[in-house]
């Protein structure tokens, strides 16, 4: 994975003005605004890559209340499969993501195209409690191929303008939503699970004035 993605996510994760504004130069209205919500609720974005620690992802994203490591990933195909040691850096994820209760993410960089180019998936883990538990059910998990493998699929992910307005609606206030409907004059379309493990879309707003996460 290229530094010059990392470095990206890791100025619009951190509220900085620059690095937001230089990724959404092509975006609609509605993602600009919710984009900038990141600005008023940044992240301590720490890059961890090359610490020697498996399955702390790429980059470290840190606030006071929610953390999530990130591996990032990017290319001109739509679709990533995992191998070698892609495969083993998922597999890490997994594991530290059970054993410390967290929620690692991918964050797919899909290069070439117009508007928010980025998706976040979810790795799915078994221990989540508190605002990860609830978030979960919010935001995909990685598809799976028909041998059960998972790979990176950037047109089931997250569009990054969805995930920042989820991220940062979180502190149970109406004012919060209001300012969302205020900005974006539209509903933020999200996948939630049915019985059947798929994803259908709902209404974000809605979801969060009935969960008041």
């Amino acid at each position: 994975m290229s530094s010059k993605y990392e470095r990206e996510l890791r100025q619009v994760l951190a509220g900085l003005e620059k690095g937001v504004n230089s990724i959404i130069k092509s975006c609609t209205e509605i993602q600009k605004a919710r984009m900038k919500l990141i600005q008023k609720r940044p992240f301590l974005v720490v890059r961890a890559a090359g610490s020697g620690i498996e399955g702390s992802g790429d980059l470290l994203a840190l606030r006071g209340d929610i953390c999530f490591p990130i591996e990032v990933k990017s290319s001109k195909e739509s679709k990533l499969y995992l191998s070698g040691r892609t495969v083993e850096q998922y597999n890490s994820l997994v594991y530290e993501g059970n054993r410390s209760c967290l929620m690692p993410l991918y964050a797919y960089r899909l290069k070439g195209v117009r508007g928010d180019s980025w998706r976040i998936l979810r790795v799915k883990t078994d221990t989540l409690h508190g605002k990860l538990r609830k978030l979960a059910p919010l935001i995909p998990s990685l598809p799976l191929t028909r041998n059960g493998k998972p790979y990176l699929n950037w047109e089931s992910g997250m569009e990054l303008n969805e995930f920042i307005a989820l991220i940062c609606s979180q502190s149970d206030s109406s004012k919060n939503i209001e300012h969302i409907q205020a900005r974006s004059k539209v509903g933020i379309t999200l996948p939630v699970k049915n019985e059947q493990d798929n994803y259908r879309t709902t209404d974000i707003l809605a979801e969060l004035q009935k969960r008041r996460i």
